[in-house]
């Protein structure tokens, strides 16, 4: 019950995300469908000029707001400096959600540009005890911004995660704004008005760029649900097919797996206690007792179990949840102040007792006075009785989840091995923040001509993330009826030898011998075939809008999703700068030696930043932290089943020793070996667990098949999977009834035979 409830709880928290929202049912996020290798790609990028568009263009719409994907600003005070994450919002952002204000005007406190509001875990980082609300706050070391309002931290189930929201009107004052249509960088959310039709605002927002960039772009738009955001996520040819909700079923399943596993438990052993309480349920037929009173007592003494059972998992629960909370990465805790809490568990703890009850309720109930006084209501050697199909449909789940499990790390160390195109080791990144942009040359040579690096390059974003991809791009011989999305970077030299990764063709861009390279590009070799070049180098490729001159190609790289395929990707000359130095730190010396030396040159020429080195290698191992989750906790679970189940084979084993006691004796007094002995008494439930192998392989494969259809890049599922869960069940199995089997035939015959 324990497993279970931590379990539930983690699903609860996963299906409640931004549920909380007072116009939940009213919010949608603007998503984008483009057109690539003849099938649809979905996304979340929009234009930042869309937002004021809608606004104009769509009537149904009551409110928007921008939202950036995420800036980590340093914050200063006084002395005090640190710092923080958040993203920069419309005004209506904080009317159109429920993030509540714990001080100031939500309709007001974001109208200034230079106005910000703060949660309370970073006003007491920044302010202490003292009162923010009015407090000026130096952002970046450029421009003071005053506290309007302090945010009250953000629950644990809102996929939003910020500790600051600033004004969008603060870029738009200062004329910040992209305002070309087809250059897609942060997200938009939309609140209609109340008893609108959504499909008509749905199907006015569809072709908004394609009309307002002219046609350049092909892309049309659709309004996703808020509320669906977390768990259906995942688009396939522009249809949602899921996403985070799958591994919501899964582990509801093995919640539900677990707990019918233990009651089965309980089924198996009171009824193989049977015999004890045979005579009683006799005796109380023949002296007038009804079927349903006896039934009533059965699932009473069920459910009083089960209450117990209740309070110690709860007890269990508490206990565990400090660690059970660091392996999901969640705070989750029980409300025992919430009355929808005590109804739940009190139905819970109903629901398992009558579950658990409710056979053996029936089946002792069952029992005709005549036969059981006589001694003859047993039925010997039966083929197939409920208590085997328990024992069969027990091991069933233990088998198929130890398949699950396995074929989860199979899929996870699969994509892990998977050529990433660069060389992760020793190689890092630092964001370009104060003063590194114009000590950027200092930085450089100082990295360099100290031996903490062996060469520098610098790009527009890190290796592992895309921060810009484009849709609209044009080439010589392009058709016109050919939609592409290219994913986007930049560097301003040497970012090959950095980065480790494989020129094909051509040479990397080099601006300080070839000063027309700011404009030269490398594309990657699937890019080649997406834009159909025979000879790739000297190629012009439109786009941003200048004419960038293809001098190399290079091999495909994984930049998103290890578990997709590789995107066509482009890589600028140096025009528009950069925001991330990527250091090849120098292998000759040790790490800590080259980060300590970086950090004093850092410091040197940035000195009111703290310096953060970032670990390419730990940054893509991120990647992996869903697929890892499901597979640790798919793990722990399936031991916890498979030691569940063995828990009752060993207490069934121990009943059926004591059952077939006389017949040991006799046996052993004949001249029966205690091999022999135990031989049979295990062989009926070795039989009961390969029936169990054989149902349960073909329906594990089933669902792992389904669970791999939702990756591009997958392991095929080998025959020794099978083999292997199988072999270790019944070894597992095996072990647990010949303890009992060995120990039954190890006892004194004369003992057995004297035993009344």
């Amino acid at each position: 019950m324990a497993s279970a409830v931590l379990i539930l709880l983690w699903i609860q928290n996963e299906i409640s995300y931004d549920h909380f929202h007072k116009n939940g049912d009213r919010l949608y996020q603007v998503w984008g469908n483009n057109i690539v290798g003849g099938t649809i790609s979905s996304g979340t990028a929009t234009p930042e000029i869309m937002a004021p568009g809608l606004k104009n263009d769509v009537p149904e719409i009551d409110k928007v707001s921008r939202i950036s994907w995420g800036d980590d600003y340093l914050f200063t005070v006084g002395d005090k400096s640190l710092k923080a994450s958040g993203n920069l919002v419309d005004p209506d952002f904080i009317t159109m959600f429920n993030f509540p204000l714990i001080e100031g005007n939500a309709a007001t406190a974001m109208k200034d540009p230079y106005s910000i509001l703060i949660t309370q875990k970073l006003a007491k980082k920044i302010f202490g005890n003292d009162e923010p609300m009015g407090k000026i706050i130096k952002v970046e070391n450029d421009e003071n911004y005053k506290v309007s309002g302090i945010l009250k931290d953000l629950p644990n189930n809102t996929q939003f995660n910020f500790e600051y929201l600033m004004s969008y009107e603060h870029k738009t004052m200062k004329g910040y704004i992209d305002s070309d249509w087809t250059d897609v960088s942060i997200r938009t959310f939309v609140l209609l008005k109340p008893n609108v039709s959504f499909d008509v605002a749905n199907q006015k927002i569809k072709n908004i760029i394609v009309q307002h960039s002219g046609g350049r772009a092909k892309t049309t738009q659709f309004l996703y649900p808020l509320n669906k955001l977390r768990l259906y996520s995942d688009f396939v040819n522009g249809v949602s097919v899921g996403g985070r909700i799958e591994r919501v079923k899964i582990f509801g399943l093995i919640a539900v797996f677990i707990l019918l596993i233990a009651c089965i438990n309980f089924m198996n052993l009171s009824t193989a206690r049977s015999e004890k309480r045979a005579k009683e349920v006799g005796i109380r037929k023949t002296v007038g007792a009804l079927k349903k009173s006896l039934v009533g007592q059965f699932l009473a003494e069920s459910i009083f179990m089960a209450l117990i059972s209740g309070f110690l998992a709860v007890l269990l629960v508490q206990l565990s949840l400090p660690a059970f909370n660091t392996l999901v990465e969640k705070q989750l805790f029980i409300d025992y102040g919430n009355i929808y809490f005590w109804i739940t568990a009190i139905g819970f703890i109903l629901f398992t007792g009558i579950l658990a009850g409710s056979y053996p309720a029936f089946f002792l109930s069952a029992f005709e006075p005549i036969f059981v006084l006589k001694g003859a209501f047993k039925k010997i050697n039966t083929l197939v009785t409920p208590r085997k199909i328990l024992v069969v449909l027990q091991f069933t789940f233990a088998i198929a989840l130890i398949i699950c499990t396995i074929i989860v790390e199979q899929q996870i160390k699969f994509a892990q091995n998977r050529d990433t195109g660069y060389d992760k080791k020793n190689l890092g990144y630092v964001f370009i923040q104060g003063d590194i942009q114009k000590n950027y040359s200092l930085i450089k040579n100082e990295l360099l001509s100290s031996g903490v690096a062996v060469s520098t390059s610098k790009t527009q974003a890190p290796l592992t993330q895309n921060w810009s991809v484009a849709i609209s791009m044009n080439w010589q011989g392009k058709d016109p009826n050919t939609k592409l999305q290219v994913n986007r970077y930049t560097e301003d030299g040497d970012l090959i030898k950095t980065a480790g990764m494989q020129l094909v063709q051509g040479r990397d861009i080099d601006v300080k011998n070839y000063p027309t390279d700011s404009t030269a590009c490398l594309i990657s070799e699937s890019a080649v075939k997406a834009m159909g070049f025979k000879n790739p180098i000297g190629q012009l490729i439109f786009d941003d809008p200048i004419n960038w001159h293809v001098v190399g190609v290079i091999k495909d790289f994984i930049l998103e999703s290890p578990y997709e395929t590789i995107k066509p990707f482009l890589v600028k000359g140096p025009r528009y700068g950069g925001n991330v130095i990527y250091i090849k730190l120098n292998p000759e010396n040790s790490t800590a030696v080259n980060l300590t030396k970086a950090e004093d040159i850092f410091k040197r020429y940035n000195a009111s930043y703290p310096f953060e080195f970032h670990f390419t290698d730990k940054e893509y191992g991120l990647k992996f932290n869903d697929e890892r989750l499901t597979g640790k906790l798919a793990s722990i679970f399936a031991m916890l089943t498979i030691f569940i189940s063995c828990l009752g084979l060993f207490g069934l084993a121990a009943y059926m020793a004591e059952n077939r006691i006389k017949e040991i004796g006799v046996r052993k007094i004949l001249g029966a070996s205690v091999t022999g002995i135990a031989v049979l008494l295990s062989k009926d439930f070795v039989k009961l667990v390969i029936v169990a192998i054989l149902i349960a392989s073909p329906v594990a494969w089933f669902a792992m098949n389904k669970w791999l259809h939702g990756y591009e890049y997958k392991i095929k599922i080998s025959g020794w999977v099978f083999l292997f869960a199988g072999l270790l069940a019944l070894i597992i199995a095996l072990l647990t009834v010949s303890f009992q089997a060995i120990k039954a035939a190890v006892s004194n015959p004369v003992k057995s035979l004297r035993t009344e």
